[in-house]
């Protein structure tokens, strides 16, 4: 709280609490009030109200109030002295210099502010070596050919190491003490205890934290040196976890879009960033972790990632999914054709074709489903398979509504019964485990009633199976179903003389699908009619077109520019139209609209 006479007192007096969280929020007028979305939790209805008269802030939904500083505290999980100071900053009120409580304490500011200054000297250093020496105008011919003009090299600070070893050591020894240097996290020690430069022969890429300060670098290999990248080591100032790259630049972007960009490294951020997309950061690496995702929550809880389309990309973007999915963040996935990374599509493709594909990302889950379908699903173990590999998302999400959304989606794609994967995930949540533990022929193959009702005509209507099974066997919307295996064994059935022996018949069928005959045969059903089994043909058939349809699109949506795609939209445009016509037959039509 701010005493009477304090210097947060002060700062309380002059600060204007709808411009500092407006900052963070966006803030509508509402009478003499502002309104906005909580930023402490997740709404689509505005419950957040800020009281430009007495300066205080509430939230109607959470409950979460207080004055300007709390709310700097909750947003930038910082203490109240920060929080007064960040205040203090942002309104232009000069800072008083405070009293150090300790001698530790000053030597461990003195050392900060001293790695600081190494780190900006550093910076300067190889951005000279990257325009002035012979080695640097290799390197900037690398840069060139990768896309990179000599505007967007200085607005990203980009430099050059010398290959000597030692150059940015001697450049900053007459300057610094030894141990201040390896400290600073720029140099190593060889077997004999001297030190040499950490980076060499190097494109340098300056790593800033949140308010612009340059804390540590990133080094690409010019030649087949390895690793590839080379990062700083963690410092007294420098936390990979807690950082995420352009952030500096990227944040009010973030703040005014409500969303953010997540690539994996440094080529990928600029190229975005040059094609337009600002609101753009990477984890620099393929591991983010719970700190950068917290540091990211302050500005946007809204995330498109788009990491590497490869093996390790594919992984890091499903780990990267649970952490943001725990911490309740609205995550899409960007996974471009043609296995580009960002860097590559964009100089392939151009940036408007990626804003494209940016603004048409699927939903985390949608992303899922598609890389579950991708799995092979034929057998009970198969598809128990899939469905693992999709719980741990499902586990994870803390809303139980969204939840049981999920749930049915995976029912309908992996086509089990929706029962028994909701006591399956209940059971996982409860337990706290991230695999279904069930054994395959329990995850029952979900058929819908109007194969259900096929299967009982096939055997029960005498007057016209043979026609049924040859209508079925013309438009094929069996095919690809769970019951695919009884609806051909029923068909090559109706060509013996004589009546049907289920019995018989089953015995060619694998176990499952045997109960699943029995089941259906064993129910009590209506006398069938003609009438009744083309309304039955037409439901399936027009699934089938649906399903077409939809991998139509797909496929139309991941056109390249310059591919010619009229064929596959005259094959959209006439499924399209067969499908109207479909569904408009009287049959169809009086089921779907029984009224």
């Amino acid at each position: 709280m701010a005493e009477a006479g304090s210097f947060a007192e002060r700062v309380k007096q002059q600060a204007d609490i709808v411009r500092i969280v407006g900052e963070y929020v966006r803030l509508k007028k509402a009478g003499q009030n502002f309104t906005g979305l909580c930023p402490f939790h997740q709404e689509k209805t505005p419950s957040f109200s800020v009281h430009a008269t007495r300066q205080f802030f509430h939230c109607f939904g959470c409950g979460k109030s207080g004055d300007v500083f709390k709310f700097v505290m909750e947003m930038d999980k910082c203490t109240f002295p920060e929080a007064v100071r960040t205040v203090a900053a942002k309104c232009g009120i000069a800072i008083p210099q405070g009293r150090e409580r300790s001698p530790e304490e000053r030597r461990e500011n003195q050392q900060r502010s001293a790695l600081v200054e190494i780190h900006r000297e550093a910076a300067a250093f190889f951005a000279r070596a990257l325009n002035s020496s012979q080695e640097g105008k290799v390197a900037q011919a690398y840069l060139e050919d990768r896309g990179l003009d000599a505007e967007t090299i200085a607005r990203f600070g980009l430099g050059y190491a010398p290959s000597s070893g030692d150059a940015l050591l001697r450049h900053l020894k007459p300057k610094y003490a030894e141990k201040l240097l390896e400290s600073a996290g720029l140099f190593s020690r060889n077997e004999t205890g001297r030190l040499f430069d950490r980076f060499r022969r190097r494109i340098i890429f300056p790593i800033a934290n949140e308010s612009g300060k340059v804390i540590a670098f990133g080094g690409r290999a010019l030649g087949d040196e390895h690793p590839k990248y080379l990062n700083s080591p963690e410092t007294p100032i420098y936390t990979k976890s807690g950082v995420l790259y352009h952030l500096d630049r990227a944040k009010e972007t973030i703040r005014k879009n409500d969303s953010a960009v997540l690539v994996e490294g440094y080529m990928d951020t600029i190229a975005v960033a040059r094609a337009g997309v600002l609101n753009v950061v990477a984890s620099c690496g393929t591991s983010l972790a719970e700190g950068q995702i917290k540091l990211l929550g302050r500005f946007s809880r809204r995330v498109v990632v788009n990491y590497d389309p490869d093996a390790a990309g594919q992984a890091a973007t499903e780990r990267s999914l649970v952490l943001l999915l725990e911490r309740e963040f609205d995550a899409r996935v960007l996974a471009l054709p043609g296995g580009s990374d960002p860097d590559k599509y964009i100089k392939e493709q151009g940036a408007e074709n990626y804003a494209r594909h940016l603004q048409g990302a699927p939903s985390f889950f949608e992303y899922l489903i598609g890389r579950a379908r991708s799995m092979p699903r034929n057998s009970p173990e198969e598809k128990l398979a899939a469905l693992n590999f999709l719980m741990p998302y499902a586990q994870r999400i803390p809303s139980s509504l969204l939840r049981s959304e999920i749930a049915t989606k995976i029912a309908s794609e992996l086509r089990v019964e929706e029962p028994v994967l909701r006591e399956a995930l209940r059971r996982a949540i409860a337990e706290r485990r991230s695999e279904v533990k069930t054994k395959p022929e329990l995850v029952r193959p979900a058929v819908r009633p109007v194969e259900r009702r096929l299967m009982q005509m096939l055997v029960e209507a005498e007057g016209f199976r043979g026609q049924l099974a040859s209508r079925i066997r013309e438009s094929a919307c069996h095919k690809g179903l769970e019951t695919e295996r009884i609806f051909e064994a029923l068909m090559d059935a109706t060509q013996s003389r004589g009546q049907l022996d289920p019995a018989a018949l089953a015995e060619s069928l694998a176990e499952r699908d045997r109960q699943l005959l029995f089941d259906v045969l064993f129910k009590p059903a209506p006398e069938p009619t003609w009438e009744e089994a083309e309304s039955c043909l037409i439901e399936l058939e027009c699934g089938k077109m649906e399903e077409k349809l939809t991998e139509l699109g797909r496929r139309i949506a991941a056109l390249q520019p310059g591919e010619k795609g009229l064929e596959l939209q005259s094959q959209f445009l006439h499924l399209k139209k067969e499908l109207a016509r479909l569904k408009g037959h009287p049959s169809f039509a009086d089921k779907a609209n029984p009224n």
